[in-house]
């Protein structure tokens, strides 16, 4: 990962991580505090900030990289703050690692961010048209109305940052963001936790929030007024004060302190005693085999595959019409098509999409084509190779069967790829 340090070589470590589209300067206004007290790391996601583009698939593969990297500079354990899908990692660290965290810090964070559907939409959209409809949006997602109003020359920092982000990680970022779900592992984070929130943040706000505030047994929340996503940026004093009092605190295992609600916060001093680890570093877990798949676990499996790939809104309102005459068929599908065909290894998704497409056309089952057409496009088909494949079936399945699989087509790619207003 690209990463910097800041701050006194000998000090505790303080990792700091991104939000999706931005890069390690959001920070720039806290590091200067924060490095006063601890050896800050700050890194870059993949592809933002000219950082190498080697996407990743998932959160938890995020988190691994960024501890490959702090092992090989010999770090073992550190606090943490992350900002959005930065928090998102921290909090996996926090569980898979619990070692290694000493004390966390969520900022306009969630234990799951929107719906899958909204994540994988969004990649369709950069997908298609690049990261400009991002970069349009990105300060009315960050910013309060007054603060972009105010300060221009932040928001065209802020539109410049997602502009010069890699399409394909900010992609895979997208769909690592629409599998992300740990709410019901919320209990199992066991540091000492700030949950830290703008007022008017309408990305991850208050309610995300509370709802990790419930779950994790040791959080506290901080609750920022007059800033929205990015408070780091917007509210740069306040989110200092409040990072520098939790983890002063916290860090020593002191958590009877409540976080107070600002503006009305006064930093604490700075540690009397340096932080020396508690424990030593115990040997991570093996991982057993998987076993064999069960009947029930092809069922689970289907049924998760079948919502990535077909969507939340379109699985929900099969099974929302699905009665005693339909349940076993719908069950049947679940489990063959998606829990052991649609699951094996043998091609990837976007392959299966391409042959899906073909066989629905030649077969004249038009019935299905719309939902396997926003599924080649969650899948990683653009509209182009759609095109192709639709072309194709001109000459072997006949010219009247295309064409009527290019009107169905060509209406749910201008729905599924048209940027928000």
């Amino acid at each position: 990962m690209q990463y910097r340090f800041d701050g006194p070589e000998d000090a505790p470590v303080l990792v700091i991580g991104p939000s999706l589209g931005t890069t390690w300067h959001m920070w720039d206004r806290q590091t200067p505090e924060l490095s006063q007290h601890w050896r800050v790391f700050r890194y870059d996601l993949p592809g933002h900030g000219g950082a190498p583009a080697h996407a990743a698939a998932s959160v938890a593969e995020l988190g691994d990289r960024l501890l490959a990297t702090l092992d090989g500079l010999g770090v073992q354990r550190f606090g943490y703050a992350g900002c959005s899908i930065g928090g998102a990692i921290g909090a996996d660290l926090a569980l898979r690692h619990p070692h290694r965290v000493a004390s966390l810090a969520l900022v306009a964070s969630s234990p799951r961010f929107g719906t899958a559907d909204e994540f994988r939409q969004r990649g369709v959209i950069v997908r298609t048209n690049g990261l400009e409809p991002m970069a349009r949006t990105a300060p009315e997602r960050w910013f309060t109305p007054g603060f972009a109003a105010a300060q221009p020359a932040i928001v065209e920092w802020a539109v410049q940052m997602v502009r010069t982000t890699d399409p394909g990680c900010y992609i895979a970022a997208c769909e690592a963001l629409a599998a992300f779900d740990i709410r019901a592992a919320l209990g199992r984070i066991g540091v000492p936790t700030l949950v830290l929130v703008g007022a008017e943040d309408q990305v991850t706000g208050p309610a995300e929030a509370r709802t990790l505030v419930a779950g994790i047994p040791d959080a506290r929340l901080a609750l920022v007024p007059g800033a929205s996503h990015l408070a780091p940026v917007e509210q740069p004093a306040a989110v200092s004060d409040l990072l520098l009092m939790h983890f002063s605190t916290a860090w020593q295992q002191d958590t009877s302190a409540a976080i107070p609600v600002l503006p009305h916060v006064t930093a604490p001093a700075a540690p009397s005693t340096p932080f020396v680890p508690v424990a030593e570093i115990a040997p991570a877990a093996a991982t057993p085999d998987a076993a064999t798949p069960t009947p029930d676990d092809r069922y689970e499996q289907g049924t998760k595959v079948r919502r990535e790939v077909l969507g939340d809104a379109h699985v929900d309102a099969v099974n929302d019409t699905a009665d005693v005459f339909t349940e076993d068929f719908q069950e049947l599908v679940t489990r063959y098509a998606w829990g052991e065909v649609w699951s094996r290894d043998g091609l990837d998704r976007r392959t299966r999409s391409v042959i899906t497409l073909t066989a629905l056309v030649t077969s004249g089952h038009l019935e299905g084509l719309a939902a396997h057409t926003r599924a080649a496009l969650r899948n990683g088909l653009t509209p182009a190779e759609i095109k192709e494949v639709l072309l194709q079936t001109a000459v072997y399945c006949g010219i009247p069967a295309a064409g009527a699989a290019f009107a169905v087509a060509q209406k749910v790619i201008q729905e599924e790829t048209t940027p928000p207003a």
